[in-house]
């Protein structure tokens, strides 16, 4: 599966053993070390990336939803039968971030390196990192709008993509065949291997991203009615009854359930990626599907803490599209409270003006709290839905204010600060 590393120059294995200090000792001051190991290697070593990728089978994960969650589907795929594997689990999914991932799994001795890397990638770097990386795989899992105001229209987003993927023929591009964006952009790959499944959001899909004509949605498929561009068929598709069973369908006919404990549509889908890419470097879909079963959180997405009086269930949402996941998954079950967190710092994006194409509409049966540093936006927000609601200075405080079950829904640093408190 993966080349014989070459052994690093002096001057990289310098860099690596200084960062390896460096983020030791950022861990052991209550830092979690996910950055700056990389940073201080890029600093004496502006090729240390693809150094420490030389060698190994490299897969890169991009989309705006979904690249922690399927990465970690992956690398638990790739790296079963205690296989080692590097990846970027704590989600750094920058340049910096990823070779501290990579430097973190390779020693500075005798440059031996864990033989796959399973790598999430932020959509903006994709064409850096690939280039570096020499990937074997690219999976593209979805675009949407998200943090405009750091990374620009959705649209651009999709074409840088795509001159990454055109500019590494050598890799097999693993893309969502529902995602018209996503579509375009494996389009330019030379041979795309196409996941399918009717996809719950449509909102950024109305516009070709060959010939900018109108797309029209008919049924489960998608068309251009300018220049005829259409939704590819798929290769790998996910199958849901009304009973809640999901079954694979891959490129050989063949059929594999999925049993997963990660609840929801999304994390199906996720699964089928995983599937995917696992059988393109040897792992037949049953063995993947039975790996992955025993998956219960990703992050601390999906978890679920015990306290006083009930219990809290953590969800990330940032933005529409992801909203509209989290919709699909509260509507699971029977209704329970839930408490709607935003904060706007750098990681999160300062604009929150998204907040007003989620349909908030469809949370009138779960009593609610809008909360965060924004509760007032999202307070604004549920009012204009209609919904009734109350407001709350602490996120974490509100849930354990409830008995019973609650969700607790936050966007980026909203999500990670009550998953610190929970801890």
């Amino acid at each position: 599966m993966s080349r014989r590393p070459a052994r690093l120059p002096l001057r990289a294995r310098a860099a690596v053993a200084l960062a390896r200090l460096v983020g030791g000792l950022a861990r052991s001051a209550g830092r979690h070390g996910a950055v700056i190991g990389g940073r201080v290697a890029t600093m004496l070593d502006r090729r240390v990336l693809a150094r420490l990728a030389a060698g190994r089978t490299v897969v890169l994960v991009t989309g705006t939803n979904g690249k922690t969650t399927t990465t970690s589907m992956i690398a638990r795929v790739l790296g079963g039968a205690g296989r080692e594997l590097a990846t970027n689990h704590l989600g750094a999914n920058m340049p910096d971030g990823i070779t501290t991932a990579l430097l973190d799994t390779f020693s500075a001795v005798d440059a031996g390196p864990s033989p796959v890397a399973v790598m999430e990638v932020d959509e903006s770097y994709l064409g850096e990192v690939a280039a570096a990386t020499d990937p074997r795989v690219i999976v593209l899992l979805n675009f949407s709008r998200d943090q405009l105001d750091r990374v620009g229209e959705v649209r651009t987003v999709a074409r840088r993509v795509g001159d990454a993927v055109e500019a590494q023929p050598g890799a097999r591009v693993v893309a969502f065949a529902d995602d018209v964006l996503c579509a375009g952009a494996g389009l330019r790959a030379a041979a795309p291997l196409w996941v399918s499944s009717p996809t719950r959001w449509t909102g950024d899909a109305g516009v070709c991203p060959h010939c900018d004509g109108a797309v029209t949605h008919t049924g489960t498929r998608w068309a251009c009615s300018s220049c005829g561009l259409a939704r590819p068929d798929g290769d790998w598709t996910l199958v849901e009854d009304d009973g809640g069973v999901a079954t694979v369908h891959g490129p050989d006919g063949d059929a594999t359930s999925l049993d997963l404990q990660l609840p929801g549509h999304a994390n199906r889908l996720n699964a089928v990626f995983a599937l995917a890419v696992g059988a393109e470097l040897g792992v037949t879909p049953a063995v993947a599907a039975a790996r992955l079963r025993g998956l219960e959180q990703v992050g601390g997405r999906y978890r679920t803490v015990t306290r006083p009086g009930g219990t809290t269930r953590l969800l990330l949402a940032k933005n529409p599209a992801g909203w509209a996941q989290v919709l699909d998954l509260l509507d699971e079950g029977p209704p329970r409270p839930v408490v709607v967190a935003v904060n706007s710092r750098e990681a999160d994006g300062r604009d929150v003006s998204w907040l007003w194409d989620v349909p908030f509409e469809r949370l009138e049966r779960h009593p609610l709290v809008a909360a965060g540093e924004r509760a007032a936006d999202v307070s604004v927000r549920l009012a204009y839905a209609g919904v009734g609601h109350r407001m709350a200075d602490d996120a974490v405080a509100a849930t354990r204010d409830t008995v019973g079950e609650v969700d607790l829904v936050g966007n980026y640093t909203a999500f990670h600060d009550a998953a610190r408190a929970l801890t």
